[in-house]
C-alpha cells in the first residue's frame, strides 16, 4: 500500500478546487430569442427528411422552451400554434411514430456540444434518471427501483451520458433500460408489439447501455474527452467489464466503488500449476499459495494514518464549498479473483458527517492530488441537467408510450437543454448595455 507522500498534499483548507462553474439556466432568459431558436433548428433541419418533420421538431423545441407548467404534447401545441387539433395529432404522430433518425440528430449534438464546451480533459458523466409512471403500458415501465422517488416504484429507468467541461456541461446521449422479464416473459408478448419494441432487442444492463453510449460517442471523434465518471452510486464502479471496457476506449475512469470492494496494496504473484500428466494442461494463472489476501477499501481506509489524509476544500454545484479529509492510494484491482490493472484507490471523508466516499481511477501516475479531488466531485452537473430538464424542459412530462416516443422524446430535450446552455453562454459573453 503506497499512501500519499507529504509534497503530494498541494491543497489545504485555504485553496477552493473548482469542478465546473455553476450555469444559472433560465428559459425565461432565452424563450424570446425567436431568431436564434430558427439558426438552431436550421443547423438539424437537413437531417429531417421532410418538410412536415423539420415543421413538427420546430414547434416541439418551442414547447419544451416554453414556460409552461406541465409540457405534454398538447398544452405545448396550444402555447405555441394556438389552438389547432390537426397540430396537436401531427405532432403526436412525429414523436410516436415518426420514421426520422434521431441518432444522426444526436450525432450533429455532439460536434454542436465541441464548439461551445469542448475541451481535452473533458469528462463523459454516466447517470441513471427515472420516470415514475402510474400505468403498465409504457414501453419498459416495472416496479423497479426509482431514484426520483427513492424507493420501489412503477418507473421507466433511463440511462444518460452527460458532458462536463470548464465551460458547462450538458446531456449528449439516452437508453431506455429495458428489464429483462419485458424481453423474455410472454406475459409482456402483447406489450412489446403495441410499444414497437425491436423485435431484434435483447437484455442489456445498464452499465452495457452506458458502454454502448461511451464507445459511440469516443469513436464519432465528434468532441474531446479524456474522462469517464460512472456516478450512479456504485452501479458502475461495481462492474469490471464496464471499467475495462472504458479503459479499452482510452479514457480514464473515476467512478465510486461499494465499501466491500477487494485490492491488493500490491501485486500478489501468480503462477500457472505445473501438469500433472493427466487432463488437459493448465492454462490459467492462478494465486501462489503464499499471496496474500485481497482487503476491502474500506479496510484500507481504516488503517491508514493519520498523517495520510489531507484536507481540502471543493465546489460542488449549487452546495458550496464543502470540506473533506482525502486519501489516495495506489493498489491493484481484482479481476476473477487475480490481480488486474494498478489503478488509483481515492478516499474522501466529509469532515462533519464523517460519509466516506470511496473511487477507483485508473489515471497515469503522475495524476495530481488536486485532480483527484476535482473529479470526486463531479457528480452534481449531470445531476443538475436533469433537474434542469425536468423542472423547465418537460423531461418527464412526456404521454407517450412507445419506444420510438421515448426515444424522440428525450433527443428534443437534450437539443433543446443544450439551446440553452448555448445561449446563455453567449448571452454572458455580450457587453451589459
Amino acid at each position: 500500500m503506497v499512501p500519499i507522500t507529504p509534497e503530494w498534499k498541494e491543497g489545504s483548507m485555504s485553496d477552493l478546487i473548482e469542478t465546473v462553474p455553476r450555469m444559472e439556466l433560465s428559459v425565461q432568459d432565452i424563450e424570446h430569442l425567436v431568431e436564434e431558436l430558427r439558426a438552431y433548428h436550421a443547423i438539424y433541419s437537413p437531417l429531417l427528411q421532410r418538410r412536415e418533420q423539420r415543421e413538427a421538431a420546430y414547434i416541439y423545441l418551442q414547447g419544451l422552451l416554453a414556460t409552461l407548467p406541465r409540457k405534454s404534447i398538447e398544452p405545448m401545441v396550444l402555447a405555441v400554434d394556438g389552438v389547432a387539433p390537426t397540430v396537436v395529432r401531427a405532432i403526436q404522430s412525429f414523436i410516436s411514430e415518426g420514421t426520422w433518425n434521431d441518432e444522426r440528430l444526436v450525432h450533429q449534438h455532439w460536434k454542436e456540444v465541441e464548439q461551445d464546451l469542448g475541451a481535452d480533459e473533458g469528462v463523459l458523466m454516466v447517470d441513471g434518471s427515472d420516470f415514475p409512471k402510474q400505468g403498465l403500458h409504457s414501453v419498459g415501465v416495472k416496479r423497479q427501483y426509482c431514484g426520483e422517488l427513492g424507493k420501489r416504484a412503477n418507473c421507466q429507468a433511463g440511462v444518460f451520458v452527460g458532458y462536463g467541461t470548464s465551460q458547462g456541461y450538458t446531456l449528449l446521449d439516452r437508453r431506455l433500460y429495458m428489464p429483462a422479464a419485458w424481453l423474455t416473459d410472454d406475459a409482456y408478448a402483447q406489450r412489446r408489439r403495441q410499444c414497437g419494441l425491436p423485435p431484434d432487442r435483447t437484455f442489456k444492463t445498464k452499465p452495457e447501455l452506458a458502454q454502448e453510449m461511451l464507445t459511440a460517442i469516443v469513436k464519432s471523434q465528434a468532441l474531446r474527452c479524456r474522462w469517464a465518471e460512472g456516478v450512479a452510486d456504485e452501479a458502475f464502479g461495481g462492474n469490471p467489464a464496464f471499467l475495462d471496457g472504458v479503459a479499452g476506449l482510452g479514457l480514464w475512469y473515476f467512478t465510486e466503488v461499494a465499501h466491500t470492494t477487494r485490492v491488493w496494496a500490491e501485486r500478489p504473484a501468480t503462477h500457472i500449476p505445473p501438469w500433472r500428466g493427466r487432463g488437459r494442461r493448465p492454462q490459467r494463472a492462478r494465486l501462489v499459495a503464499e499471496a496474500p489476501v485481497a482487503h476491502t477499501v474500506l479496510e484500507m481506509a481504516v488503517a491508514l494514518p493519520a498523517a495520510a489524509w489531507t484536507r481540502q476544500t471543493i465546489k460542488e454545484g449549487s452546495q458550496g464549498p464543502m470540506v473533506a479529509d482525502f486519501a489516495v492510494l495506489r493498489v491493484v484491482a481484482v479481476r476473477d479473483t487475480l490481480p488486474g490493472p494498478d489503478v488509483w484507490l481515492v478516499l474522501r471523508r466529509h469532515v462533519e458527517t464523517q460519509e466516506l466516499k470511496i473511487y477507483l481511477c485508473n489515471a497515469p501516475m503522475d495524476t495530481t492530488m488536486e485532480t483527484h479531488v476535482r473529479m470526486s466531485g463531479m457528480r452534481w452537473p449531470i445531476e443538475t441537467c436533469f433537474e434542469d430538464g425536468k423542472q423547465l424542459l418537460g423531461m418527464g412530462d412526456y404521454e407517450v408510450r412507445g419506444w420510438t416516443g421515448w426515444h424522440h422524446h428525450m433527443t428534443l430535450v437534450i437539443l433543446a437543454h443544450f439551446f440553452v446552455v448555448r445561449m446563455s453562454l453567449r448571452l454572458k459573453k455580450k457587453p451589459q448595455r
